[in-house]
């Protein structure tokens, strides 16, 4: 794909990588984006190295891979405002997962991930029983931050930075979907501590799964029969039976 986003990469304090994508803001004399100043700036803490890979076991009643990530009990919970990680890192202020002062759109890798390739172990067994297979979760967490401003939303965005969000979510998928053990990647949001959101700065995720996820194997599996029996796309024929109901219909483009 090609961004209209100004994309720069850097390396955090512990190798993780961070991604900023900046709107569209014109460009060099050869009309070139250029990002904002203070892409550069360097992750300063003293952090301590990854967690181990994660591993995943199989129910044997479902057939379902389960991840196992014992260490995500140690993330950042519910912090102050003034102690937000997703916020920028002011002057005088302690540093925050993001090194710049300010930014548009931010992805990184999660510091307490449930899917991990980075350091993947080999195929063993829970207390050495052929019941309970287990593996490597070689996967990938990364955390989406949709802006800077902490008591903001995704649905205050202007169309710009809407669009740099989405620009953001297709750029990772295509290349996350580029790791040989990634079968699957899911861009979501989780919102509101009553769903278990640990963060209050506006933010979202995308998992990259070595396994493909029930319901979207479902979802391809009903895609599949409906378009054998129709010769038709679902998603198509469902978006013209609610044009055609005219009951549900929030906005039309």
């Amino acid at each position: 794909m090609t961004l209209k986003a100004q994309r720069t990469q850097i390396t955090l304090a512990d190798g993780r990588d961070l991604f900023y994508y900046d709107d569209p803001q014109g460009g060099d004399a050869n009309g070139d984006a250029q990002a904002p100043e203070g892409r550069c700036a360097q992750d300063t803490r003293d952090l301590p190295p990854m967690p181990a890979a994660a591993r995943m076991r199989r129910d044997p009643l479902t057939g379902e891979w389960i991840p196992m990530a014992s260490h995500r009990m140690n993330r950042t919970h519910l912090p102050a405002r003034a102690d937000c990680p997703l916020c920028p890192t002011k002057p005088g202020s302690a540093p925050s997962e993001i090194p710049a002062q300010d930014y548009h759109v931010v992805v990184f890798e999660n510091r307490f991930p449930s899917l991990n390739a980075r350091a993947a172990q080999p195929p063993s067994s829970v207390d050495g029983q052929e019941m309970w297979p287990e593996r490597a979760s070689d996967g990938r967490c990364e955390v989406v931050c949709f802006t800077s401003d902490h008591e903001s939303s995704f649905s205050a965005l202007d169309p710009t930075r809407a669009r740099t969000v989405i620009e953001a979510w297709a750029d990772r998928t295509q290349e996350l979907m580029a790791i040989p053990s990634v079968r699957d990647v899911f861009c979501f949001e989780n919102r509101g501590e009553e769903i278990g959101v640990t963060l209050a700065h506006p933010h979202g995720q995308i998992y990259a799964y070595p396994y493909v996820p029930p319901r979207t194997a479902q979802h391809v599996a009903r895609a599949s029969e409906h378009f054998a029996a129709t010769g038709r796309d679902l998603l198509e024929d469902i978006v013209a039976a609610e044009r055609e109901a005219d009951r549900r219909i929030v906005m039309r483009g």
